[in-house]
């Protein structure tokens, strides 16, 4: 197992000297998941009635929630997963040793184009894996693709409800001060539209366990230009949007697996 370097000595054994799940208490989350970027968006929604805390995960940052929702009539398990690949990656594993399998992620991300206007929408098909996490999960290669399953639902709930997206790489780095004109250029030439920070994590981890993983982004900050431009991305109104159209991808993936000829009541968004 022994290379040059310790990030690419990938081993393959599923049991690890500490394994997730194992300080998991006795509630069953739902087996369908929105992860959520928009910690003001959770806190309006649980402000509102609509979404409220079932459990939590403890670091030493502190207390992780785990919330509950009802989309279309159906149980939905909500998490906010911290910020940066570890964090992020640490706690998918804790949801998914609790019950958790399909997954559909919303946040944001910086944009690697000048074409991509603030609040449009990206659904990455693949992510370089330009962080050490996703290196812990699978054999070391360039990219990380997504779920097929849940790339489909989110695209197919975007086209249904009118909302332009763009299908396209996405660039994953550790290194938020560290995205060079240099590195821009090269990841820009390699076909990533936009920059963030857990989404190669996410689908190394979500292959690893043989979970459904998929995520989207809206256009934030841009760093197409000779100097970053933050647009006040953060405050962009979108956010609460993302978040429900996430949810709906989500019921989409949960109608394909009940069994046929069940009945459910569709709300549109």
């Amino acid at each position: 197992m022994a290379r040059d370097y310790p990030i690419l000595e990938f081993d393959p054994n599923l049991d690890a000297l500490i394994n997730p799940g194992h300080s998991r208490l006795s509630i069953e989350l739902a087996e369908h998941c929105v992860v959520c970027f928009f910690q003001d968006v959770i806190d309006e929604l649980v402000h509102r009635g609509l979404a409220f805390q079932v459990d939590t995960e403890r670091s030493e940052i502190g207390t992780h929630p785990i919330y509950e929702f009802e989309f279309e009539g159906k149980r939905l398990t909500l998490f906010h997963p911290g910020v940066g690949a570890p964090l992020a990656a640490a706690l998918l594993e804790e949801i998914i040793a609790r019950g958790c399998r399909k997954f559909i992620a919303c946040g944001g991300a910086g944009v690697l184009i000048p074409d991509l206007a603030l609040g449009h929408i990206v659904v990455p098909t693949s992510a370089v894996r330009d962080e050490g996490t996703s290196y812990h999960y699978l054999p070391p290669s360039r990219e990380v693709a997504a779920s097929i399953d849940a790339v489909a639902a989110i695209e197919q709930t975007l086209s249904e409800r009118g909302f332009a997206y763009l299908s396209a790489k996405t660039w994953t780095t550790d290194a938020i001060y560290r995205e060079t004109v240099a590195k821009i250029a090269a990841r820009r030439a390699e076909g990533c539209v936009t920059v963030e920070m857990e989404a190669a994590a996410f689908f190394a981890v979500a292959q690893f366990r043989g979970v459904t993983f998929g995520q989207m982004l809206y256009c934030g900050d841009d760093l197409s230009g000779a100097t970053w431009d933050s647009r006040h991305w953060t405050r962009h109104e979108s956010r609460e949007t993302l978040f429900w159209l996430a949810a709906a991808a989500c019921a989409r993936l949960l109608r394909l697996s009940l069994p046929p000829n069940r009945n459910i009541t569709i709300i549109a968004l």
